[in-house]
């Protein structure tokens, strides 16, 4: 591998970590409200699952990463564990 292929390659998987970094603080972000969401839903009572809601949301986001050029079926895999979690979570608080 030549200096300047190193040097490309350093410079890409630079601005992969940099990415990387900002979707665990943007996940971190995303949880903080869910967690709200979560007590709120406790302390009304509320299922910890809103199957139209995630419904609506996986058709927004599916739209949104075909417009991003990103695979709209891995866009769907990625929310649907992300959902999986958050209904844990809500799980969590209700007790």
């Amino acid at each position: 591998m030549t200096d300047t292929t190193r040097a490309e390659l350093e410079e890409i998987r630079s601005s992969i970590d940099n990415i990387d970094a900002a979707l665990i603080h943007i996940l971190a972000e995303r949880f903080k409200y869910t967690q709200r969401v979560g007590r709120l839903k406790a302390e009304h009572d509320l299922p910890p699952s809103d199957p139209a809601r995630e419904e609506r949301q996986i058709t927004r986001l599916k739209g949104l990463a075909l417009e991003a050029d990103l695979d709209p079926a891995f866009a769907e895999k990625l929310l649907n564990f992300i959902i999986a979690e958050v209904i844990r979570h809500h799980e969590d608080i209700r007790g």
